[in-house]
């Protein structure tokens, strides 16, 4: 029996939201798995398929958060495989990348096929002088074979690999293979992902289990396709997602993967705001605090952990959205909430009256009517509708008429002043 750790997407450095301490979150929560769930479990070995880092240039910082974890398993005496994902792999044309320094470093296998159009054999046998080679047979009785990131092009790498697989020497009992791609049907708005009939020559050529990365959710298929999904969510919405590390063992009986998601995550609270027109801008920001208060009386925002909060507002707004300062308003209630990170995002549409207009109408009477959608939709103004309206095609006319820039001024203020809306 063997047992190993299948981890990906783990994004070291991610930079979204321009926050030092959520970039530290997905150091810590890599340092926790595997302390957690290699180290103390004694796996035989731990891949890594795809996306260590989030970007193909690191900074220093993001270099040693790899090697400090790296360095946890080498001394527990874990070999740690690893392929290339989108996000760390090496730019077109050149030779080398951050996985290949590590590589290099000892630190982990990085599995890659050969070059074919210079002679090289697809599948080469892990060297550990060189450093290089496509598979390694492992002690505990698996071979474990990488692949690179092939984007459009997978359904035909995939062919490649199936043969290379077939045509290698005898090995040990159990075949993994690395593979960073998506399935269809598992998230939406995904481009290029693959259908499972693409997958099915990797299980004919002997793949007992098809370690996959790149899409944050997990997922599994027909006992042999496993996806453990981001350690942690790379946005708000992937907060929702199930996500975590596969504990695996394989036997004779088959493969037991499990999943694991207790360890070190940021905490993310998705709250909503409906709205229905007839508030004014202080009352919708009165809404807003509540809607905070109340999650956090229910345990939903604990404070003290620093969540990242999204507060999602919908509906209908009676009033200009310029009038609502939403930087304040979001300021507010990251300090209400203790967020590290608050996200306001408000998306209520205007209120808005379309009347019908005769065909036999006249300019005049085409102005009058837009002037009234424009001003029932606001809740300030909509009782005078009918009056401001006139008086705006009066302002007009003075306009027209070349009235100074103060005779216009004073006859808006009359306008105005009628009622307490010059006040408001």
């Amino acid at each position: 029996m063997a047992r190993f750790l299948h981890i990906a997407d783990i994004h070291l450095g991610f930079d979204r939201y321009d926050n030092k301490q959520r970039t530290q979150d997905f150091f810590y929560a890599l340092q926790d798995v595997i302390q957690t769930y290699a180290i103390q479990e004694q796996v035989d070995f731990v891949i890594i398929a795809g996306d260590l880092f989030e970007h193909r240039t690191i900074q220093p910082a993001t270099l040693n958060q790899a090697q400090i974890c790296l360095n946890l398993l080498h001394e527990a005496g874990i070999p740690v495989l690893a392929i290339e994902g989108n996000h760390d792999n090496r730019p077109y044309g050149t030779k080398t990348s951050w996985l290949r320094y590590l590589a290099d470093w000892g630190l982990l296998m990085l599995l890659e096929p050969g070059d074919v159009s210079t002679g090289e054999p697809f599948y080469r046998a892990w060297n550990a002088d060189t450093r290089r080679g496509g598979y390694v047979d492992l002690d505990c009785g698996v071979r474990v074979l990488g692949s690179v990131w092939y984007g459009a092009s997978a359904p035909k790498a995939i062919e490649q690999i199936a043969k290379a697989i077939q045509e290698l020497p005898a090995g040990p009992d159990h075949t993994v293979l690395l593979f960073h791609h998506g399935l269809e049907g598992q998230i939406a708005r995904y481009q290029g992902a693959l259908r499972y009939s693409d997958l099915l020559p990797l299980r004919q050529a002997g793949v007992e289990y098809l370690a996959l990365g790149h899409i944050h959710k997990n997922y599994e298929l027909e006992g042999w396709i496993f996806n453990p999904g981001s350690l942690e969510a790379n946005s708000i919405e992937e907060t929702s997602y199930d996500r975590g590390a596969y504990l695996v063992e394989i036997n004779q009986a088959g493969v037991q993967a499990t999943l694991k998601k207790q360890y070190y995550q940021r905490a993310a609270v998705r709250l909503r705001l409906t709205i229905q027109g007839q508030e004014s801008v202080a009352e919708v920001e009165a809404a807003a605090e509540i809607a905070v208060q109340r999650a956090i009386q229910s345990g939903a925002i604990v404070p003290t952990q620093q969540p990242i909060v999204e507060l999602r507002i919908d509906g209908h707004i009676g009033f200009d959205r310029l009038e609502l300062d939403i930087k304040r308003m979001q300021q507010q209630l990251q300090q209400t909430s203790n967020a590290l990170i608050f996200l306001l995002k408000f998306e209520a549409d205007s209120n808005t009256f379309v009347t019908p207009i005769a065909e036999d109408a006249n300019r005049l009477q085409i102005e009058q009517d837009v002037f009234m959608d424009i001003l029932t939709a606001n809740n300030t103004y909509k009782k005078r509708a009918v009056e401001l309206a006139q008086g705006l095609t009066e302002l007009k006319n003075q306009h027209m008429e070349g009235r100074s820039e103060a005779e216009l001024y004073a006859f808006t203020e009359s306008l105005l002043s009628a009622t307490s809306v010059l006040k408001e």
